[in-house]
């Protein structure tokens, strides 16, 4: 089993900035991609980035590209979510998210989940 825990949510004025983290441990060898998946107030889920493991591709959906940046490290196993110029819209609660297969891409699919961290904005 992989372990995912998440830090760095918080509240923030629309138009700052905040980083997420998600440390994964466990059988970390058997994650594929990892990435994130957020939850606003009365929506579905969401895809928000996605990083391949190994190749280090990564992916956003269309309403955060050019403003969130998914990054992760190996040691620990690490993944970061860079958010900047958040608006209100941007309120949710963000999971850390992990796979150990191929998925398509937007795809909310994952094997591993986080317990979420509280992202707020304000107008």
């Amino acid at each position: 089993q992989v372990q995912l825990v998440e830090s760095g949510g918080g509240l923030v004025q629309a138009g700052g900035s905040l980083r997420l983290s998600c440390v994964a441990s466990g059988r970390t060898f058997s994650i594929l991609s990892m990435g994130w998946v957020r939850q606003a107030p009365g929506k579905e889920r969401e895809f928000v980035a996605g990083i391949s493991w190994i190749s280090l591709n990564t992916y956003y959906a269309e309403s955060v590209k050019g403003r969130f940046t998914i990054s992760r490290d190996n040691a620990p196993s690490t993944v970061y979510l860079q958010m900047n110029s958040l608006t209100p819209e941007d309120t949710a609660v963000y999971y850390c998210v992990g796979r150990r297969t191929s998925q398509p891409t937007g795809s909310i699919q994952y094997d591993y989940w986080g317990q979420g961290t509280q992202v707020t904005v304000s107008s």
